[in-house]
């Protein structure tokens, strides 16, 4: 397919451009709130699916075909869908198809969004409003908020900040740049469902099980690579990194958490509560644990400079080819 071909020479300037997009306007709070944002497609599919096919009168073994069926049924909708869109984009603009596909593929991104999430919990610690502080971290993580103290707040904050460095920035540009429009769609898809249902505990461990080892390898490369990104960013954190990166229960969120704990000298992890219940993990970092506001300015510091990297490194390519 010659089209697709010339598409694939052309990734780098599209990455490029959906990446300037995103970090210029992101997806406004108001387009949100008129249109949704495109993962809720996906969050519908998911949702349909569970309910049709997750029975509790079904066996662990019939509930995980059906979640395997879930997965190839996202993958061909956002995978199919965008390898149609690319290449009808191809036939009709040409060589300008790539700034069409740039700005296609800009919302699977969310450098803007999640530095706006982040930086008000900040503030709101700063102005000494713990109540919204713990709001605004609730909408970034899924541990009970209740009860965190500052400390908490703040580690939870860099946490989902370190670890959505991976899911929302590195790994979706990673599938970009390999697979185009089709790649960055198919991981966001995926990365949607492991979200919603790839959880251990019932009713999804059986349904969600496909859903969760799909989106394990899909932030394979991915997670390792934004784990160098923040070292690299942060000037240090490499012996954390790999000290502390298998301490976390997920093969891959450890890299960019531990990466961040050696960068900005923290430590994260350690006692987390969900639904009532207290985990005893593992502390991530051999920093200091009662940090602060100014940490998570030094961690989004830290993040703005690994997505400056990831500019330089897409340009750069681009540049060369």
């Amino acid at each position: 397919m010659p089209g697709w071909k010339r598409l694939c020479a052309v990734a780098e300037p599209f990455a490029l451009l959906a990446l300037v997009v995103d970090a210029a306007v992101g997806w406004p709070g108001w387009l949100y709130h008129r249109v949704g944002h495109p993962v809720g497609a996906f969050a519908r599919i998911i949702a349909r699916c569970e309910a049709s096919w997750n029975q509790p009168d079904r066996n662990d073994a019939r509930r995980r075909m059906m979640g395997i069926a879930t997965v190839a049924l996202l993958l061909a909708a956002a995978g199919g869908g965008g390898w149609v869109i690319a290449l009808a984009l191809e036939r009709w603009l040409g060589p300008h198809a790539w700034i069409a596909i740039g700005l296609l593929a800009f919302p699977g991104l969310a450098q803007r969004s999640l530095f706006d999430h982040v930086r008000p919990i900040a503030a709101a610690l700063d102005q000494g409003n713990i109540e919204a502080a713990r709001g605004a971290v609730a909408m970034i993580v899924g541990r009970d908020t209740q009860a965190l103290d500052e400390s908490g707040i703040v580690r939870a904050a860099i946490e989902s900040l370190a670890e959505s460095f991976c899911d929302g920035v590195a790994a979706p540009l990673f599938w970009l740049l390999l697979l185009g429009l089709p790649g960055i769609w198919a991981y966001k898809a995926i990365n949607t469902a492991d979200s919603l249902i790839g959880h251990q505990e019932e009713p999804w461990r059986a349904f969600g099980w496909a859903a969760a080892r799909t989106d394990d390898f899909m932030n394979l490369v991915p997670a390792r690579i934004a784990g160098c990104l923040l070292c690299l960013a942060g000037g240090k954190g490499w012996r954390v990194m790999w000290r502390d990166a298998g301490k976390h229960a997920s093969p891959n969120a450890g890299w960019p958490e531990a990466a961040m704990a050696g960068a900005i000298g923290v430590r994260l992890a350690g006692p987390i509560a969900y639904d009532g219940v207290l985990y005893d993990k593992p502390w991530i970092g051999s920093g200091k644990a009662q940090a602060g506001a100014s940490d998570i300015r030094r961690a989004l510091a830290v993040y703005l400079r690994a997505c400056l990297l990831l500019w330089l490194i897409v340009g750069a390519y681009a540049w060369a080819r």
